[in-house]
């Protein structure tokens, strides 16, 4: 536990550094065609597999108990959902995620780890993982630290923001499967682009709301178009 915690503790610094994305807050709206683009992607659901990861460890820990297809998600919290079909199934839901390898396990979302290493090459944009860790800490943070490492490589460690709270990180679009992120910020600086996952692909269109159907969709142009 002690190596666990001490190997994650020595990446936390790098969200205090200078020029990181929490910094003064800038708009859309406020750029130039020429001007740096700032790209937040949320990890779990985006380009980490959490929900086909959960319900494959789900089924092989509890293969007796009911359990919810990938086709019958609800509601981006797994847990509720799980209490919904039968009380205790929450707990056993919510200790999936709070084991030892679950994070570290996860596979990628499909053109998850492509898209973002093309990405980052791209001319002055600048790509960061925004990411909530569970309040469970003991796996979870080091767990995605390694798998960014694993998937994109020890350089990307650097670009790593964990927060329980994204609207105060400063960014100009916010890939997020989360159909609703609230914090302490009213009006955060990022367009929130919502990814598709199969807990929301049911929500109706919004007029308000760009969405990202899969790393296959035009992910390119919703970038190109943040710089007009």
């Amino acid at each position: 536990m002690a190596l666990q915690l001490h190997r994650t503790a020595r990446f936390l610094p790098l969200l205090q550094h200078r020029g990181s994305a929490l910094s003064p807050r800038r708009s859309c709206a406020d750029m130039s065609p020429g001007s740096r683009l700032r790209v937040l992607l949320d990890m779990d659901g985006v380009i980490a597999d959490f929900e086909g990861g959960f319900l494959k460890k789900y089924r092989q820990r509890f293969p007796n108990d009911p359990y919810i297809s990938l086709e019958e998600r609800r509601g981006f919290w797994v847990s509720t959902q799980y209490g919904e079909l039968r009380g205790d199934l929450c707990d056993k839901a919510i200790s999936i995620w709070e084991s030892k390898n679950f994070f570290i396990e996860l596979e990628p979302i499909p053109g998850s780890v492509e898209a973002v290493k093309e990405m980052v090459k791209m001319k002055n944009t600048d790509v960061f993982i925004c990411t909530s860790p569970i309040k469970h800490y003991a796996h979870c943070p080091y767990e995605k630290y390694a798998w960014v490492e694993r998937h994109l490589g020890p350089d990307f460690l650097e670009k790593v923001i964990l927060t329980r709270d994204k609207t105060i990180v400063s960014g100009d679009i916010l890939i997020d499967d989360k159909p609703d992120i609230l914090g302490v910020e009213p009006n955060p600086s990022w367009e929130h682009v919502l990814f598709t996952a199969c807990h929301n692909k049911h929500l109706p269109p919004s007029t308000t709301q760009r969405r990202l159907l899969s790393w296959d969709d035009e992910w390119r142009g919703i970038l190109v178009g943040s710089r007009s």
